[in-house]
């Protein structure tokens, strides 16, 4: 696993340092493909990850590298957004499960989405509030990480 993280997201992140890209920028690439990668309706992700990328000049593949890497984490929280969603609309809990949510998906997207809407909803509402929070705190966490390791990568030695 630890193989698996530096050869996939380490040293990537350390070549766009070597070229000058500037950590801000990479910090706030990975949080942003973090963040939008766990959004809870699945199929749109990868065009929110690109809309933002361009919205605010990141590295695309870098984005959409971390976007993809969420994606079993996004499946694992769409059930704790509808309840956070629920929450905050004081609607009754729904009884829902991952299988369930499966099994109604391989009668199609848009069946899936008509029976689920409600869900669907309250999941776009728990990620809303947490989301720009979670963007925050991820930005403010990577960046001095990454600002330490960018002289480091240019070969200049420990500053």
């Amino acid at each position: 696993m630890k193989q698996f993280f530096y050869r996939r997201i380490a040293e990537p992140v350390l070549g766009l340092l070597r070229q000058g890209v500037a950590p801000q920028s990479i910090a706030l690439g990975l949080a942003c493909g973090a963040v939008i990668g766990v959004f809870p309706v699945l199929g749109t992700t990868t065009v929110l990850c690109t809309l933002a990328a361009i919205a605010l000049r990141l590295n695309l593949v870098a984005v959409q590298t971390v976007h993809l890497l969420m994606t079993p984490v996004q499946v694992l929280l769409i059930i704790p957004f509808v309840r956070v969603g629920e929450t905050l609309v004081g609607a009754p809990a729904e009884p829902l499960s991952i299988s369930a949510g499966f099994e109604l998906f391989s009668h199609g997207a848009w069946h899936a989405t008509t029976i689920l809407g409600s869900a669907i909803v309250h999941a776009v509402i728990g990620w809303l509030a947490l989301g720009p929070l979670t963007l925050y705190l991820l930005y403010r966490l990577l960046r001095p990480i990454l600002e330490r390791a960018a002289p480091h990568s240019r070969g200049t030695g420990g500053q």
